[in-house]
């Protein structure tokens, strides 16, 4: 069922300032997750398919929600590889419409696990302009932005420029020559930071994982927002120690990490 976003959900996330309205399907608590949006090309080369399919995997793993376009290529790859029960897609369609359709069941397991929002009311088609919006709201969405794969010319290289202008910081896979003139443009200019370990990027965002490089238990089980007495039920006095510390958070009867 589509809804509207209500007021609440409004005030925590500034990406909705200029917007009258957003409209959703799906669960609203990922919104209060840290969240890394990732975009790049419909038909990237395989070596961006498989980072992306681990880094998305990775981060989503140690807390974090994935955000993208639910388009084709590194889209698709990061909603799935994020897991559909951790991951935001932005449409830039009526929430009537499952677009496109190649990936019309990777959107409908977002809509019943995860997360699919859009600015537009039901009806509206798959307009060439919607796209600048849904880019622009990736963004605003992220706390970073991950660049796949981009020619310079490319509706990537918009979100990434909205990016820069909103001081999010970018960051991009390295690439031969020759390949995703976009995304080298930026290293070469000092305005991206290039991935060149995954392990070690993921471990600088990760909200789940300790000084050891092990993961923390507890918050793992957090960020699948569990109830508050069911979470007692199983944690404990560990539960109070964690929001003392500030490590978590409770809202409405849920659970949160910071």
């Amino acid at each position: 069922m589509i809804k509207k976003l209500d007021s609440n959900i409004y005030n925590e996330n500034e990406f909705i300032n200029n917007l009258d309205s957003i409209y959703y399907i799906g669960n609203t608590n990922l919104l209060h997750r840290p969240k890394i949006g990732i975009v790049g090309s419909r038909h990237p080369n395989d070596y961006a398919k498989q980072l992306i399919g681990q880094i998305s995997n990775k981060l989503s793993n140690t807390g974090i929600c994935i955000v993208s376009g639910g388009a084709m290529g590194i889209d698709a790859i990061s909603h799935k590889n994020a897991g559909t029960t951790n991951t935001i897609m932005v449409a830039g369609t009526g929430l009537d419409k499952r677009y496109p359709k190649i990936n019309s069941q990777l959107i409908e397991d977002i809509e019943n696990n995860g997360l699919v929002i859009s600015q537009f009311e039901a009806g509206m088609p798959s307009l060439p302009r919607n796209f600048a919006i849904r880019n622009k709201i990736i963004v605003e969405l992220s706390k970073i932005l991950i660049v796949a794969y981009a020619d310079k010319n490319s509706g990537t290289m918009r979100s990434i420029n909205y990016a820069l202008k909103n001081d999010t910081d970018v960051y991009v896979l390295p690439h031969r020559l020759g390949q995703s003139d976009g995304t080298n443009d930026l290293l070469q200019r000092g305005l991206a930071t290039a991935i060149y370990d995954v392990d070690k990027f993921v471990s600088k965002f990760s909200k789940i994982q300790k000084d050891d490089g092990t993961i923390d238990g507890l918050l793992q089980y957090c960020q699948t927002n569990p109830v508050y007495d069911e979470a007692i039920s199983q944690y404990g006095a560990k539960i109070f120690e964690y929001e003392l510390q500030g490590k978590i958070y409770v809202k409405n009867g849920i659970i949160n990490i910071q």
